[in-house]
């Protein structure tokens, strides 16, 4: 292992050991606002999100942009062992956020540092967020959507985007999108043993069969089919009471054929028991523009390139972007989460490549 990647080893494991569930992530914001200024790497803290610009800040050049989140889910009942204690092993960190987005972040910020004080033709940031895993509003929906980068006097709205996600370092070159919606169907309440009343569960499963029967017709050649699940079905209060509300969730990964709202509307049209109501409507598909330099420095460097089935901040960032980081998707959100030391190694290797190779495609 390379001596330089010691500390920020030691940085992901005081990550894991400090609870970050979304919207509560002041204590690993404090450490990793600790360790930078101990690094002397200026740094602001901005709604709970951290920004840094490369020491050689330059506002006519334009700058690419390293974003990562220090937020998690919470832990999977599953866990066989401590979730907030990464282990004594040499070749392998364990516990809640390890993998996402914890090992993604500390390989950002030593290719950050790597890069601090260096003369480059393009500038560097470094953009680590909170709220990702639930989609808040004081995260990269802040800085970017809400137009925060777009109107600081400090910070530039960067012109590219790699979003540090676990990817096993593959080039994520398309991401779909998130639409979630409540359903509610109402009856009428009324006594079991009498036949009385009018069943909300009976409507909301004749909605929830039509959503199972539902076709899109639109195919991405990209992502494929729109993706849609019930998730969560409630209904009732005890059992001899015929249910007036019954409440159901919708979980959708659309495509770049379809905006949310169109399929919304298509949805409510089958779903005459139910009102369908969208959390948000903003959680676009995204991909990224051909000819971007990003995706001309990962074919460059022979990176395989993919369609990822799973959402980040990339649905909030307007731009070009790709979203490339180290451990495996697969291990996100379940028990005994865990990401290797060479993942992390080889990850911030293979940034610095990426980023040296990506100066002579931004100066063609």
């Amino acid at each position: 292992m390379k001596p330089d990647c010691q500390k920020y080893l030691q940085l992901l494991r005081k990550m894991i050991a400090t609870p970050s569930l979304s919207f509560e992530e002041e204590a690993v914001c404090f450490l990793i606002d600790d360790f930078l200024t101990k690094e002397g790497i200026r740094h602001a803290v901005v709604n709970g999100n951290i920004l840094s610009l490369n020491e050689k800040f330059d506002p006519t050049k334009k700058t690419l942009a390293l974003d990562a989140h220090i937020d998690t889910v919470p832990a999977a009942a599953s866990y066989t062992h401590d979730p907030y204690d990464a282990g004594n092993d040499e070749d392998t960190i364990w516990g809640l956020g390890s993998n996402d987005d914890g090992g993604n972040v500390v390989s950002m910020i030593a290719t950050f540092a790597h890069f601090y004080q260096k003369e480059m033709p393009i500038n560097l940031m470094l953009i680590l967020s909170r709220e990702e895993e639930r989609s808040g509003p004081d995260g990269t929906q802040y800085l970017f959507s809400d137009g925060f980068l777009r109107d600081s006097p400090d910070f530039p709205l960067p012109d590219w985007v790699i979003v540090g996600e676990p990817t096993g370092m593959r080039a994520a070159t398309s991401e779909r999108g998130l639409l979630v919606l409540d359903g509610t169907a109402a009856g009428v309440a009324g006594h079991a043993a009498r036949g009385e009343g009018v069943n909300a569960l009976y409507k909301a499963m004749d909605d929830i069969q039509a959503l199972r029967n539902f076709h899109f017709d639109r195919i991405s050649p990209l992502m494929g089919e729109v993706r849609l699940n019930v998730t969560q079905l409630n209904a009732g209060t005890a059992h001899n009471v015929i249910p007036d509300i019954c409440r159901y969730v919708v979980d959708i990964r659309p495509t770049e054929q379809y905006d949310n709202a169109e399929i919304l509307a298509m949805l409510q049209a089958v779903c005459p028991n139910s009102e369908l109501k969208a959390r948000n409507l903003k959680n676009k598909s995204s991909a990224t523009p051909a000819g971007s330099p990003l995706l001309k420095t990962a074919q460059a460097l022979g990176l395989e390139t993919f369609s990822s089935p799973t959402t980040s901040d990339w649905i909030r960032i307007d731009g070009d972007c790709i979203k490339m980081g180290p451990g495996d998707s697969a291990r996100s959100h379940h028990a005994d989460e865990y990401i290797k030391v060479s993942e992390i190694e080889e990850a911030i290797g293979l940034y610095i490549r990426f980023i040296e190779t990506f100066y002579g495609n931004t100066l063609e």
